[in-house]
């Protein structure tokens, strides 16, 4: 029986300057490392089918699903702020779109599957480590709730990549609910393509704001839609401490979702100034800079639409304008009722916003573990008068002893009792995330010692990060001194 992919593909209806229609290079022994079940299932595919070895060789890219799109998608993009006119998918191939069980359109994709028309220079392939780097923290990510492309199939090859060491082959199966970028815009103004600057909006707007088409002007009601969801994105990531690496344009969705996992990694200590990327020398997207760096994106995709926003181009750049002035306020809203969240405030007082960002200031001075830190403040919420778990946290606890006092009044004012309080606290505060040493572990040994116990377990803890497991408390745990992971690798 044929393993049947229910694709309904809208992308390829636009212009064939939008892509290159182009086939994967099949690979020499593909076997499949995981299949996310109930993702499959979700997206209306047969999961004990795709685990065959027919369903290994669909999603190697050695055999085409019926229908498939097969396409390599056009685009742009700012990388640490320099404009590269034409970069595109160079190693990831669009087989085409599902509409999900909730009726949700879906992108499927296979990344690592060889050479396309935008690979410039590289082999198209993709390493067994970034691909299982992208497995575990975007399915991770789908955990915490924060908008993500998900993770479908992990698949070895039975091939070798060149990289630094030469590693072995893999290719990984992306979800998005689209591969649409900013850097996709910039794609088509940069040649001053306004035609298909319109007819990319007009399929944004179709596809992921339907309500925009309503509005009095719709591309301005699409260009809100996605500063409000990139705002909620990177408020949502502050909270957990994760730091992206490569926010360039293409790496920016018009969906709001978190795409393109390559250097990304979790804090540990918490520091505003923390940078992981091998190739972010200067910090330009350290942990602080995320928020600035996502309006600084959004203010390229205003440029690309100003004359879909008014026919007199000074007129366009003051309506981007006055949107783009709208980020900020979205960004501290989104922001601030998080972190309230977090600290256990579900009422508002006018002096919540500075007990919020002192509680940061102390975990700063004190080195402290910024998901420890806020778990175990979770954990004393029951009874605050006993912070015993969270206070050694920090090696100078001098501006948590000062800030705690201030914490036990402000939620002595809240309606809930303690166990509801706490119950509340740990929904978002979670006892797991991907931390960089357990990552790398899994990594070492599945590439090292062809070992995928590893994997299957983290994903087995990260998939519950906000409940308690016994038996996998060591994963709750930052890293000691020798463990520490400082450094992160792009993988292409």
């Amino acid at each position: 029986m044929t393993a049947h992919f229910p694709f309904d593909n809208s992308y390829v209806a636009l212009p064939p300057n939008f892509f290159a229609r182009v086939a994967p290079t099949p690979v020499a022994a593909p076997r499949l490392i995981k299949l996310n079940r109930a993702l499959a299932v979700q997206l209306g595919l047969d999961p004990d089918l795709l685990e065959t070895p027919e369903g290994a060789e669909i999603l190697s890219g050695n055999q085409m699903p019926e229908s498939a799109a097969s396409i390599a998608m056009a685009y742009a993009g700012h990388q640490f702020g320099n404009f590269v006119p034409q970069l595109g998918d160079g190693r990831a191939i669009l087989l085409g779109e599902v509409v999900d069980r909730d009726g949700v359109r879906r992108d499927i994709q296979l990344k690592g599957a060889g050479r396309t028309p935008f690979s410039r220079m590289g082999d198209g392939r993709a390493a067994l480590g970034p691909v299982l780097r992208e497995y575990i923290v975007s399915e991770a990510m789908a955990a915490l709730g924060i908008p993500t492309t998900r993770s479908l199939a992990a698949v070895l090859t039975g091939e070798t990549v060149l990289r630094d060491p030469i590693q072995p082959g893999a290719v990984l199966t992306r979800v998005a609910s689209s591969h649409i970028r900013v850097g996709t815009f910039q794609y088509f103004a940069a040649r001053g393509d306004l035609d298909s600057v319109r007819a990319l909006a007009d399929h944004a707007i179709t596809r992921h704001y339907p309500e925009a088409a309503q509005a009095p002007s719709p591309y301005l009601a699409l260009l809100e839609g996605v500063i409000g969801r990139q705002a909620e994105l990177v408020a949502s990531w502050m909270m957990i401490g994760f730091i992206h690496g490569v926010m360039n344009t293409d790496n920016c969705s018009i969906a709001g979702e978190t795409i393109d996992y390559g250097p990304c990694a979790f804090m540990d200590t918490f520091d505003p100034k923390t940078v992981y990327s091998s190739i972010d020398q200067f910090g330009r997207y350290a942990y602080g800079n995320q928020p600035p760096i996502a309006l600084w994106n959004l203010t390229r995709l205003a440029e690309c639409l100003v004359r879909l926003l008014a026919d007199d181009e000074d007129k366009g750049v003051e309506i981007a304008q006055d949107a783009l002035g709208g980020f900020a306020e979205r960004f501290n809203a989104a922001y601030l009722a998080k972190l309230a969240a977090k600290l256990g405030l579900f009422t508002s007082q006018p002096d919540d916003p500075q007990l919020s960002q002192d509680f940061l200031a102390a975990l700063a001075k004190g080195e402290a573990d910024l998901t420890l830190a806020f778990r175990r403040l979770s954990d004393a919420a029951a009874d605050p008068s006993d912070l015993g778990e969270v206070r050694p946290l920090f090696s100078d606890p001098s501006a948590f002893d000062d800030w705690a006092p201030r914490w036990r009044a402000r939620i002595a004012t809240e309606p809930q009792d303690g166990p509801t309080r706490q119950a509340a606290m740990r929904q978002v505060n979670p006892a797991y995330i991907p931390r960089n040493h357990r990552v790398e572990a899994v990594i070492r040994a599945a590439v090292d010692r062809d070992d995928f116990a590893p994997f299957e377990e983290i994903l087995a803890v990260l998939t519950n990060p906000f409940e308690e497991q016994a038996e996998f408390a060591r994963y709750a745990e930052p890293p000691q001194l020798h463990e520490r992971v400082l450094e992160t690798f792009c993988g292409t």
